[in-house]
């Protein structure tokens, strides 16, 4: 694991502070001047100006690099800029070279792993795509552990498997949620995870969340779980509202038909070929998850 603080500590740096050191020295100022200006030290300074620094290419032949080392070299080497002001300009460089820019790239370059992520962001960003992904999968990730430990969740387990799901804030189709492939299995009465869950890798349960969401609904997650009426009557103990849906209609209209913001289960008795089953909704997956699992303790006791 590689962060990008040490692509800019480790390439950008040397190579920006080499450049400048030189851009400095090349403007008639000694090393000694040089090194106050940066905050090194002149040995420092003596290695940059030898070359004895390893520098990256992309970074020199950076258009942008190149245009601000001349423009602090040129207010520093006059006195006309502060050295808080030459970092400030620096800082807001490196940050938006760090947004699906270069140092994204050599990022990416030296972490291979985040090549999946697409489009443009900031690693560090509080809203970026990168990290609100991450949170959805570690969600279900831990929804997921809920149900392997929830003593008899497998009984709960349709003939067709259980599939645990949870979408992107603006989803809008089934490659903005994340599942698990292949579904929950009931393996010899445990409930079996067959591989790591992720996005798009459910058809049904996920287009049943995202037409449920159509309606105005805020629920993020949903889990299915095998039908009876038995267990409908669960849930409505545990004060959840409930609300059947015909499963042979197109599933948006029948859905929409019966569901709106305060509805947390729907359920579907059958149809020809059509396997009745429950969807409990929430938040996110692991809260949806905990909900399967208080289930449970109604279903044995």
């Amino acid at each position: 694991m590689r962060f990008i603080e040490e692509v800019v500590v480790d390439e950008f740096l040397p190579t920006f502070r080499s450049m400048l050191a030189e851009e400095l020295r090349g403007r008639d100022l000694t090393q000694s001047e040089v090194a106050d200006l940066l905050g090194i030290s002149q040995s420092a300074v003596s290695k940059y100006s030898h070359g004895e620094i390893e520098r990256c290419d992309e970074i020199l032949a950076d258009q942008r690099v190149l245009d601000l080392v001349a423009r602090l070299g040129g207010g520093l080497a006059a006195g006309e800029m502060s050295q808080v002001q030459a970092l400030a300009e620096t800082e807001i460089l490196i940050r938006r070279l760090e947004r699906g820019d270069l140092l994204a790239a050599l990022h990416e370059r030296s972490m291979p792993e985040l090549a999946s992520y697409e489009g443009d962001f900031a690693i560090h960003d509080d809203d970026s795509s990168l990290r609100t992904t991450e949170r959805i999968l570690g969600s279900v990730r831990r929804g997921l552990r809920i149900l392997e430990n929830a003593s008899g969740f497998a009984a709960l387990i349709p003939a067709v498997g259980s599939n645990l799901v949870e979408c992107l804030p603006h989803a809008t189709s089934i490659d903005d949620v994340v599942a698990v492939p292949g579904r929950i299995l009931d393996v010899k009465g445990r409930a079996t995870i067959p591989t790591e869950p992720e996005f798009g890798a459910s058809g049904h349960v996920a287009s049943v969340l995202l037409a449920v969401r159509e309606t105005g609904n805020q629920a993020r997650a949903t889990l299915n779980v095998r039908y009876s009426t038995e267990t409908v009557d669960h849930l409505e103990t545990m004060g959840l509202q409930t609300a059947a849906f015909d499963p042979e209609g197109e599933l948006s209209v029948a859905i929409d038909e019966v569901a709106d913001d305060s509805v947390d289960v729907l359920y579907q008795t059958g149809g020809f070929g059509i396997e009745p089953a429950i969807y409990i909704l929430g938040e996110d997956a692991a809260s949806t998850a905990a909900i399967a699992r208080d289930l449970t303790e109604l279903e044995s006791a």
